[in-house]
């Protein structure tokens, strides 16, 4: 299927009561595929390597697009990170938050997610449940970030992940209610293989790579 009727079909499915925006998780996909989706309507694109983002960013500066950063964050990396992207969706310590919110000075505010290690498996990223507030107080109280929200993996077993998807959306109520004077709407989980599944909890971002663009290289 092409892109265009693969785009209607999930846009007709993430319409509901709770607005969800779609983001292109776009690594490995060259510059000019990226360009036609962001002709069909998307503007959110979701990177997880930053050699290659930055490269993509060089060939589409012509155009309006929200990059948000996704992957891991490598320390020595965090000026690039902070000063090329609008959104960074997996903070998941306090050195990145000061590093970050050190290296963005001059420009408007970053946008963060604090990424949760919601299913426990150790090969992915990820803040305990025990450190999401003092990080969300650490955010807070930067002056070039804003707290948004959440983001997370879930576990791969169906069952496993329906509770993880629970979770978090009880987590981002949390947040919601104690930053009241904060912008929190977002809620990232679900990707090309269980968005439905998060969609049905109240999921405000779902992250879709394959599903959107077919399938990718071996990396």
């Amino acid at each position: 299927m092409d892109l265009a009727p693969r785009l209607q079909q999930l846009q007709q499915e993430i319409q509901g009561d709770v607005p969800c925006r779609l983001l292109a998780v776009s690594k490995t996909v060259p510059a000019e595929r990226i360009r036609a989706a962001y002709a069909l309507g998307l503007h959110h694109f979701g990177e997880n390597y930053l050699q290659e983002a930055l490269a993509k960013m060089a060939a589409l500066a012509d155009l309006k697009i929200s990059w948000h950063f996704i992957g891991r964050i490598q320390r020595n990396k965090t000026r690039e990170i902070a000063r090329h992207f609008d959104w960074v969706e997996s903070i998941d310590r306090s050195i990145l938050v000061e590093r970050l919110d050190r290296e963005r000075a001059g420009l408007p505010p970053l946008q963060v997610l604090i990424e949760v290690a919601i299913s426990g498996e150790k090969d992915k990223g990820g803040c305990t449940k025990e450190d999401i507030f003092p990080l969300a107080e650490q955010i807070v109280a930067c002056d070039n970030l804003r707290l948004r929200g959440l983001m997370a993996l879930v576990h791969p077993t169906p069952g496993e992940a329906r509770k993880n998807f629970a979770q978090m959306r009880e987590f981002y109520e949390q947040l919601r209610g104690r930053f009241t004077d904060q912008q929190i709407d977002t809620l990232s989980m679900g990707t090309s293989g269980d968005y439905p599944e998060a969609l049905a909890h109240g999921a405000t971002e779902i992250r879709l790579g394959t599903a959107l663009f077919g399938g990718r290289p071996k990396e």
